[in-house]
């Protein structure tokens, strides 16, 4: 008859057996990169120009010939000038959150941003999810902005 010993020390063995297969030894989650590269792999804003955002106040695609790599992310640009307005500044260009959905980090979390669905407030460049949540996160920009703020060392860490 098998009694508690037993079982005790079979479900012991599983423990060693997980930890031997490299389980127990991973993060419950891993930090999220901190610039979203999920449309274009490795390259942030979806391969557009950040500066023409501001230049030439419309999305533009930018050349993977004219690039920049920047804070674990690779960067295109529509021209040479462009680029070297961003590595004079690039906290001046880059969208605020790394590039991630303004409006789900005004929420607590984090989803994508589109190139296409973006907003320039108080000089700040901010992407969000598509033009149906941007249109919510301009209904009051200023508390979303706030809101985005104090989550965005939060969520990022998640």
């Amino acid at each position: 008859m098998l009694d508690r010993r037993f079982f005790l020390g079979l479900a012991a063995g599983s423990v060693v057996a997980i930890a031997h297969l490299g389980f127990a030894s991973r993060p419950a989650s891993a930090q999220k990169a901190k610039v979203y590269t999920g449309i274009v792999k490795g390259v942030a804003v979806g391969g557009y120009d950040p500066v023409a955002y501001f230049t030439e106040k419309r999305a533009v695609k930018g050349n993977p010939a004219v690039a920049f790599d920047y804070d674990g992310a690779k960067w295109f640009f529509a021209s040479e000038a462009n680029r070297e307005a961003f590595k004079a500044a690039p906290e001046k260009y880059a969208p605020q959150y790394g590039g991630y959905c303004a409006w789900a980090v005004s929420q607590g979390y984090t989803a994508k941003g589109d190139p296409d669905a973006w907003t320039v407030h108080d000089g700040k460049l901010y992407l969000n999810y598509n033009a149906s949540v941007r249109r919510d996160w301009s209904k009051n920009i200023p508390d979303n902005v706030a809101k985005g703020d104090a989550n965005w060392p939060k969520v990022i860490a998640k």
